[in-house]
């Protein structure tokens, strides 16, 4: 019976109820089309960082600022900013790989520099990996040509994109084996390395300076890096310091690479010293220390927020921090968030706009009621039975308002793709996981975006209700 009554109410305020329903579908709309454009760029950003880059967790130096894999977060310092080495790292790693839910841990040294190939000079993010564990844990990077980096060798891969640009500005594309000269400098000097190309390598979903990374050993990138260590600072050095200084050279190299007379040869030779620096070559651990950062993929189903919050208590006594994917992929991940936040901060000053006018309009409704409500409560009808008429009212307009809102979501979104608009924006690309808009139906954000509809139409219903069980039987009578 009261259902039946709120059908006829609805009916007869036909006007009023259109309104109040267009009012939260356009919300409900709104809501559903911005946070599934957002849904779907956070999955592609995951992907495309998470599978290729920085897998779910990082670990690194505890610092003032967050740092992503190739510097800080901060945009004002970047370029001025050092990357630290893991303090402790061979007990931070043992702690690592001794947590459940981990699929994988592999270890990186980042770095900059110029790239100089076919007398094409451009600037690259070097990537010094583990190649033993690295390529294992990423399958979002794809072997077009060659090889991937071996553990233990000396050698670069470059992306296909890269390559292709070479090609364009040399006319020569990169063939496997080729030297690619790589340098950085600073206030105190510069580093020259040289080193073989041993493979070409795509993203599968690049983000938006992906294809700027060059996969190095980290070898050639702590030896571009060490640079970055010099100090300008003025240094005060003792006697003992510089006695050196005005030795004999002969006296220095005589002491350092004396030998027996009795295998019969000098005491120094050009042989002799290649041969020396050949061993020291071979003693040198070419695949501990000196890592800034421990890249950690966790299984599916795994909470990497739990994760982060239980390693980071065992971890914290190292002054190093676990981070998650989106601070280490850097500004482009963690933009997304404020463009998130900002979205909905805008669509709650609709919904409270929305809220007002719809009360307005409610009101408005009520009070071309007064006469037929005053007579409910004249026969005996609660205040209860007279509250729950309204409400139910106003949550049937909110259901049909929000199925609503999400169908014309729904065929927006078809209609969008059909028309295959291209993109352009490198960023944008990323985002939305093409180079062709491609809208996704996410179920999750259409079943908030109903839940906020029927929550936008209990909200509007409080005040009526509140005004609609104060009419007295009186005012009835008073309206004829």
């Amino acid at each position: 019976m009261v259902f039946f009554m709120v059908l006829r109410n609805i009916a007869r305020n036909k006007k009023n109820s259109a309104i109040v329903a267009l009012l939260i579908a356009v919300i409900a709309f709104l809501f559903f089309i911005g946070n599934s454009i957002i849904g779907k760029s956070n999955q592609g950003i995951r992907q495309a960082f998470v599978y290729s880059l920085t897998g779910d967790v990082v670990i690194e130096k505890k610092g003032g600022v967050t740092m992503n894999l190739f510097g800080a977060n901060t945009p004002v310092i970047d370029e001025y900013f050092v990357t630290p080495t893991l303090p402790a790292y061979d007990a931070v790693m043992q702690i690592v790989s001794g947590e459940n839910g981990i699929a994988g841990v592999t270890s990186q040294v980042s770095g900059k520099a110029v790239l100089d190939l076919w007398g094409v000079r451009e600037s690259v993010l070097l990537c010094g990996i583990d190649a033993a564990a690295y390529f294992t844990l990423f399958s979002g990077i794809n072997l077009e040509q060659g090889r991937f980096l071996q553990a233990g060798e000396y050698g670069a891969m470059i992306t296909a994109d890269r390559a292709s640009r070479i090609e364009q500005k040399s006319g020569q594309y990169p063939q496997m084996g080729d030297p690619l000269l790589l340098t950085s400098g600073g206030t105190a000097g510069f580093r020259i390395r040289e080193v073989p190309l041993v493979g070409i390598f795509t993203y599968q979903n690049p983000g938006q300076f992906m294809n700027e990374i060059v996969i190095v050993d980290p070898q050639t990138v702590r030896a571009l890096n060490s640079i970055q260590v010099a100090s300008s600072a003025d240094i005060e050095l003792g006697d003992d310091k510089t006695s050196l200084l005005a030795a004999n050279p002969d006296d220095l190299f005589n002491e350092q690479f004396s030998v027996s007379q009795d295998d019969g040869e000098g005491s120094f030779s050009v042989d002799f010293l290649e041969g020396y620096l050949s061993e020291t070559r071979e003693n040198v651990s070419i695949t501990g220390g000196d890592w800034h950062f421990i890249i950690i993929r966790l299984n599916e189903g795994v909470s990497s927020s739990a994760f982060i919050t239980s390693i980071n208590k065992k971890i914290e006594s190292y002054d190093v921090t676990a981070v998650d994917w989106r601070i280490a992929a850097g500004i482009s991940a963690v933009l997304l968030l404020f463009i998130q936040a900002l979205f909905n901060t805008g669509i709650f000053l609709v919904c409270v706009a929305g809220i007002i006018t719809a009360i307005n309009i409610l009101l408005i409704s009520v009070f071309r009621r007064t006469r037929e409500i005053g007579t409910l409560r004249a026969i005996g009808a609660s205040d209860t039975y007279i509250g729950s008429m309204v409400l139910l009212e106003n949550v049937v307009l909110a259901v049909i308002a929000g199925a609503i809102g999400i169908a014309g979501g729904f065929l927006f979104m078809r209609w969008a793709n059909s028309l295959s608009i291209p993109i352009s924006n490198e960023l944008l690309v990323s985002l939305l996981g093409g180079e062709v808009l491609a809208l996704e139906f996410l179920p999750g954000v259409a079943g908030l975006s109903f839940v906020l509809a029927v929550v936008l139409g209990l909200i509007a219903s409080l005040y009526p209700i509140h005004t609609t069980i104060r009419i007295e039987p009186m005012a009835a009578l008073r309206q004829g």
